[in-house]
């Protein structure tokens, strides 16, 4: 766990994602009132936070259990003079019971359901929305039947819990939710703030660590993953989802 904090630390997000798409998911999510209240779950560095502030004037609570992730985006809202909008915690999604129900306009997680599982976090979520509010994620999703077996592999054994995106749809309607829209994110949602600069972090660190196999086996998977998404990116993706209660 220290090597992946190692290999993640001050890297500008945890996962795939860009303003664009963060904006266009909002947008999507039409009568919120102007004063929403919104809770952000698994924030990590907070790209995701600062923009949701920058483009709307709801009050935001942003969570995450890594305080170093919460301490980059706490200096990030100070900056931007928006630390009035955005309450910070160090808190687990799995330990939400502080929420009270119906507390919420809308939830964001961006890259982090994955952590509590798809299915699971749009059940255990939903209290805390009040009547009509909605929630918007973005899962990792198969993008086409039948994958490579090199691929589906990978997946596999790394996040047995990925679905085909028309399987999520199914599930957040059976969850109880309508749906309101979603969209693949793009390639360059994948680069620019997350592989490239992960890339650049992963060569570094194996020449720290050449002599470590155990820390040299860790570095291959990371790269193995970029690997993969750079020759099959057509056949998997994260794919925001946008649903109301």
């Amino acid at each position: 766990m220290d090597l992946f904090f190692e290999l993640h630390r001050d890297l500008p997000r945890e996962g795939p994602g860009e303003a664009a798409s963060t904006n266009r998911a909002f947008d999507l999510m039409t009568g919120l009132p102007a004063q929403a209240r919104l809770l952000d779950i698994g924030c990590g560095p907070g790209l995701q936070t600062m923009e949701l502030a920058r483009v709307s004037t709801a009050s935001i609570l942003a969570i995450d259990n890594h305080q170093p992730f919460l301490d980059a985006l706490a200096r990030r809202a100070a900056q931007a003079g928006l630390a009035d909008r955005i309450t910070i915690r160090n808190q687990s999604m799995f330990a939400l019971d502080f929420i009270k129900p119906g507390s919420f306009d809308a939830i964001w997680s961006e890259g982090a359901i994955y952590i509590i599982g798809f299915e699971k976090g749009l059940r255990e979520w939903q209290p805390f929305l009040k009547k009509g509010g909605y929630l918007a994620v973005t899962e990792l999703s198969w993008l086409k039947a039948a994958p490579p077996a090199e691929a589906k592999a990978f997946w596999n054994e790394n996040y047995l819990g990925m679905q085909p995106l028309e399987q999520n749809l199914a599930t957040l309607r059976k969850a109880g939710y309508r749906e309101a829209g979603h969209f693949v994110l793009p390639e360059s949602a994948w680069w620019q703030d997350y592989y490239t600069p992960l890339e650049k972090r992963i060569r570094n660190l194996a020449e720290k660590y050449r002599d470590n196999e155990e820390a040299m086996a860790f570095l291959r998977l990371s790269q193995r993953e970029i690997d993969l998404y750079r020759k099959y990116s057509e056949w998997y993706g994260y794919v925001f989802y946008i649903m109301q209660k």
